[in-house]
């Protein structure tokens, strides 16, 4: 058991945490390598998190050519795969000469819960919610103001009887919109006062007199499952104007593929997880390099596809009046104001490339590069397959852990200009080269 670990100084974490490696020194330095230069970004990196030792480096890149709305946008992407940036990329060029992507944020409203146990008279305390309501309102003036200025706010505020999930079960259930801002921290302190306002009103109210042990409020917290918090974004285009494919399929022959593989996704489970996680490949790069919150992302996207009982693909497509359609759905909740969206450097950096969009704005974008990495994918695996481009993007991966040089390097991607990349095949040539 350690004790007393967060109150050490930064040194001397590391120091501690070095004593559990073979070489103390050499865990150290790596440790140490990777500090900022500037002592001042460091010491803001440092306060983003607990018990920080140093900083985990991904790469930064960007996806150009997207074409969304009919505006060009430079995406800026942050993910270690090595495929996806550059599928992300292919896919927005491809569709840029085909009138690009379209979207639209169908809704922006964000949810929380006040649960709580009641074992009073139900009629009583729907009796009186709507004077409860109003006291929540009044009561969370001092919080919702500014937000309510910028156009956000509380929307609705329901009671909802639970207790068929658990005896005396009862959820204030509150509606938000909070504008540009994640909101998270504003829908918590909303909640937490709907909560005091709840057990001030039934001990104050004459006619709940001798209930007050009747409420105990279990917690108050936002919910990350926000179906009504959707964007939508597609492609369209005459069906010829799709081309001819690499392996040599007309347009025709790739669409009739193309929806049996959708098909497959939207019904299988096993395939359906990996189709929606080349959707979270493009959208989480995106929401990582802003300084979103990519796992609440992940989480409703991911219940959002088991809506129906089912886990099913997030994508549909169509092809009516000669029209090859392909659609996202997908629910997130992004800031561009607040939290790390504001103090990040990388994030400002991110975000002033995207020319400083609105959240609704980074919605759109977010859900068209998972498109957009989800329509290479699957191209490729109803074409050439996925392995020759995804090996060949995975070369200097296999090159760095046999520690080829620059000229090995060269060589290596000369030679597999023309052979399937495989680790057995790189090492074999780099065997040959160094004998």
């Amino acid at each position: 058991m350690i004790s007393g670990f967060s109150k050490l100084s930064k040194e001397d974490k590391i120091k501690f945490v070095s004593t559990y490696f073979t070489d103390p020194g050499k865990a150290v330095s790596i440790l140490k390598s990777f500090w900022h230069k500037d002592t001042e970004a460091q010491k803001l990196l440092d306060e983003f998190s607990e018990n920080t030792l140093s900083n985990y480096f991904f790469p930064f890149g960007v996806a150009p050519n997207f074409l969304i709305n009919d505006r060009f946008y430079l995406v800026p992407m942050v993910i270690e795969e090595s495929s996806v940036i550059a599928a992300a990329s292919n896919a927005a060029k491809y569709w840029a000469s085909r009138g690009g992507f379209k979207a639209e944020v169908i809704s922006s409203v964000k949810v929380g819960q006040v649960h709580f146990i009641w074992n009073g008279d139900k009629n009583r305390l729907q009796r009186h919610f709507t004077e409860i309501k109003k006291t929540f309102y009044l009561n969370t003036e001092p919080i919702t103001a500014n937000m309510i200025k910028r156009g956000g706010g509380i929307l609705s505020i329901e009671l909802l009887d639970k207790k068929d999930l658990l005896e005396g079960y009862y959820q204030i259930f509150a509606r938000f919109e909070t504008v540009d801002s994640m909101g998270a921290n504003f829908i918590n302190s909303c909640l937490e006062e709907f909560a005091t306002s709840l057990k001030d009103y039934i001990r104050k109210e004459e006619d709940f007199q001798g209930s007050e042990k009747e409420c105990k409020v279990i917690m108050s917290i936002l919910s990350n499952y926000t179906p009504e918090c959707l964007v939508r974004t597609y492609t369209d285009c005459p069906l010829a104007d799709l081309g001819m494919f690499d392996d040599g399929d007309t347009p025709e022959t790739f669409s009739w593929k193309f929806e049996r593989a959708i098909h497959i996704a939207r019904n299988d489970v096993y395939r359906a997880t990996t189709h929606n996680k080349g959707i979270f490949n493009g959208i989480d790069a995106v929401v990582l390099a802003t300084g979103n919150d990519f796992r609440a992302v992940e989480a409703v996207g991911h219940a959002y596809a088991a809506r129906d009982g089912n886990y099913r693909s997030l994508t549909h497509f169509s092809l009516e009046n000669g029209h090859f359609h392909y659609e996202l759905n997908v629910p997130m909740s992004l800031g561009t104001v607040g939290g790390l969206t504001s103090l990040h450097p990388m994030s400002k950096i991110s975000l002033e490339l995207l020319g400083n969009p609105s959240a609704k704005e980074l919605m759109m974008i977010a859900a068209t590069a998972g498109l957009a990495n989800n329509f290479g994918a699957v191209t490729t695996l109803v074409t050439k397959g996925i392995q020759r481009g995804h090996m060949k993007m995975h070369l200097l991966n296999i090159l760095n852990h046999f520690n080829a040089n620059e000229e090995e390097k060269i060589k290596a991607i000369d030679y597999f200009k023309q052979y399937k990349v495989s680790f057995n095949a790189v090492r074999e040539l780099l065997e040959n080269l160094r004998s």
